[in-house]
């Protein structure tokens, strides 16, 4: 980390944390909320936004199932952020793996096993915190169950999981050394007084609106850095969990790992300004376009597979379909890889009768077989993969 780069910054002040010949700073970011000068074109952006975001919401409060969305968004987010940390796991890998699978014959190679747990960790994080809302408020607390949920079991499984950090980390390279850092967070102590500041700002009134306040907080939180490992995946988590706790979205619909990981460079780039020169203005223009990318991307997706499960009912209701047989095509938005025994579970009725009704949705064109064999069949629908994943 260049001293240099950071000394004039309006955003936080360089602390030295290691003397000798080549001495070596962190940066301690300021609290917030900082001075902004929202100018017009953050003012458009931000209606942009807003008026994204409302669809969205208005989508969100009218559906009659809304697990046929939140299920599939949720294991798309999982895929999408845990991706920018290096996993390289895809929406079928993580759909197969939660079916007790590794590998389907035909589909792409399958990742190596720790990273689609670590996917998994993330969909049931983000569940758990969704659930711990009800009870909780965000605080420093709930950020803290949410790390023990993600590295459990993991890589990150060495690195305190549940607690913050109790010694210097940097931001570089695997392999390289912290001179070679481009970003080295605030040391213990002044990490432990910045949590503090931040938790006070989630939870305390402020002028700004709150999609720029989000947009804030996602700095802040990156800047501290407060864990040794799952700092990227649990400040993305707290985006979408923060819309749901200002009463943004009514259901947990919008996530912006999409949009990062599509401008990841320009995601890290755009946050290192802000902790060199203060350009909250370009990062808050970048993360309100972002917020109306995805929530119109989640439009489309929802009425992409809301018009398919209204044409599969109809194609089935015109085969005399049972009750029973429109569960299971229903259930398959939730999960689109299925087994003849999960199918069994789903309609609680007796295994070759599940047999029977798989074998009816085979023929209808909505499930694929996937496996060889007659014994541990595994089905595929396809056209809600599609969807989701692509």
């Amino acid at each position: 980390m260049k001293p240099k780069d950071f000394q004039n910054s309006p955003t936080g002040r360089l602390v030295q944390i290691i003397q000798g010949e080549k001495p070596c700073f962190a940066f301690v970011p300021n609290p917030l909320p900082p001075v902004l000068e929202l100018d017009t074109e953050i003012w458009r952006t931000l209606s942009d936004a807003d008026r994204a975001l409302g669809e969205l919401a208005g989508l969100g409060r009218t559906m009659p199932n809304p697990n046929l969305l939140i299920r599939p968004f949720i294991r798309r987010e999982a895929v999408l952020s845990s991706r920018i940390e290096g996993t390289q796991a895809d929406i079928t890998n993580l759909y197969a793996y939660e079916t007790g699978q590794l590998t389907i014959p035909g589909l792409n190679p399958s990742p190596p096993e720790s990273d689609v747990r670590e996917v998994l960790n993330y969909v049931r994080t983000l569940e758990y915190g969704l659930e711990r809302l009800t009870t909780l408020p965000i605080c420093l607390r709930f950020m803290c169950e949410l790390h023990e949920r993600l590295v459990d079991g993991v890589r990150g499984e060495k690195a305190a999981p549940g607690e913050f950090r109790r010694f210097q980390n940097w931001i570089v390279v695997q392999g390289l050394t912290i001179n070679d850092a481009r970003f080295i967070p605030p040391p213990v102590p002044e990490m432990e007084k910045c949590l503090h500041e931040l938790e006070k700002y989630l939870n305390s009134d402020c002028g700004y609106p709150p999609l720029i306040r989000i947009g804030l907080i996602h700095y802040q939180f990156e800047a501290i850095h407060p864990f040794i490992d799952g700092n990227g995946r649990i400040g993305r988590l707290l985006i979408s969990l923060l819309l749901l706790h200002w009463n943004l979205l009514p259901q947990p619909l919008l996530y912006l790992s999409a949009f990062f990981e599509r401008h990841r460079q320009k995601y890290y780039d755009l946050m290192l300004r802000i902790s060199h020169c203060g350009a909250w203005r370009d990062w808050l223009i970048f993360f309100l376009q972002g917020v109306t990318e995805q929530s119109k991307d989640a439009l489309v997706r929802s009425k992409r597979l809301q018009d398919l499960q209204l044409q599969w009912r109809q194609d089935l209701t015109q085969t005399r379909a049972t009750a029973l047989l429109l569960r299971l095509a229903d259930s398959l938005f939730e999960s689109p890889i299925l087994t003849i025994t999960q199918a069994q579970t789903i309609m609680d009725v007796s295994y070759r009768s599940a047999q029977q009704n798989v074998e009816k949705l085979v023929n209808a064109g909505i499930l694929v077989q996937a496996s060889e064999g007659s014994y541990g069949k595994i089905f595929i629908a396809p056209k809600v993969l599609q969807v989701i994943g692509e």
